[in-house]
């Protein structure tokens, strides 16, 4: 269970939240026992209506149950550092709206290392780390971290608005920009970190193929063409200098290439996840095995309209 760690690392810091609202649907593992030991007021969720998701429901109860007027959705997977809070507090005050943050993904094991095209994409698909900087509005959100004020989230609708979508956050943000809420994103290193998929190459290959299909429908087109390109040139670079190496041919500029891309790749990667060193300079493996499950992924929107997740089948034709 993650509850348990997210909650240590909320109370112990040194500013910690007025207050912490859990949100236990019918759960089987005790979490309202533990969110009650780790400080937090429990909320029994009410019946899942229909039109909506597990996490926009939950959401949604727990916005109408906070006191504040800031509001903070946070995963069960995220864990903050010490004096997080404090920093998110000071940045968030310098402009009010919408603040949101990818947490430092931790990926300890191999088979963990293959989430970096996933990480990579998925940062890069938000629109907020382009050479404009913040003159650009982000064109999604991160899903584990958001800071909102109360009056802004009403004024686009709430979750509500994104009720029946899998990555709400991708949703969210045209919502908050239909208002003229001011959106901003952030990477979380040395502020939160979070470890997605613990259990198991099935349950990495389960949650990507969940997600990535429907946040890319969402990508705007000139940013998934860019990504898309970035990422055929880096294939196509990898293929050059195999063929040239299997031919007994001089690499040449194609190996100056295929290390350009390398590089760029670990400096990128360094920045959003403990990603090793091999996992940039040997790309082409973590990139095949994204592709891979891209293309499960679409598959399962085209044709089967459903996905499974710990156990339970997703119907993906369900509308908001």
């Amino acid at each position: 269970m993650n509850l348990p760690a997210l909650l240590g690392s909320l109370v112990t810091q040194d500013e910690p939240p007025t207050e912490i609202i859990v949100v236990d649907d019918a759960s089987w593992d005790g979490t309202a026992e533990v969110a009650l030991a780790g400080g937090a007021r429990v909320l029994s969720s009410a019946p899942l209506p229909a039109g909506w998701r597990g996490k926009t429901w939950a959401c949604h109860q727990g916005a109408s149950e906070a006191e504040g007027d800031v509001l903070l959705f946070v995963d069960a997977d995220v864990r903050f550092e010490p004096g997080a809070l404090r920093a998110i507090r000071d940045t968030y005050g310098r402009q009010p709206g919408v603040l949101s943050i990818g947490p430092y993904h931790r990926v300890p094991l191999v088979y963990e290392q293959l989430s970096a095209f996933f990480n990579l994409v998925m940062t890069a698909g938000t629109g907020a780390f382009t050479l404009l900087g913040e003159h650009i509005q982000p064109r999604g959100l991160f899903g584990p971290f958001l800071m909102v004020e109360r009056q802004a989230y009403h004024s686009m609708g709430g979750h509500e608005t994104v009720k029946g979508q899998i990555l709400e956050n991708y949703f969210m943000a045209p919502q908050f920009a239909r208002v003229g809420v001011p959106m901003r994103c952030y990477g979380g290193g040395g502020v939160m970190t979070m470890r997605m998929y613990p259990g198991g190459l099935r349950e990495l290959v389960a949650g990507w193929t969940k997600a990535f299909a429907t946040g890319a429908a969402q990508t705007p087109v000139l940013l998934l063409l860019a990504i898309s390109a970035w990422i055929t040139g880096s294939l196509v670079i990898a293929g050059l200098l195999a063929l040239a190496v299997a031919q007994g041919e001089n690499p040449g500029l194609g190996l100056v290439v295929y290390a350009l891309y390398a590089v760029q790749i670990f400096a990128m990667l360094r920045r959003i996840g403990s990603f090793r060193w091999y996992v940039a300079f040997g790309y082409p493996v973590p990139l095949v095995f994204y592709l891979a499950v891209f293309a499960r992924s679409v598959a399962s929107v085209v044709f089967a309209k459903e996905v499974s997740w710990k156990g339970r089948r997703i119907d993906l034709t369900k509308e908001g």
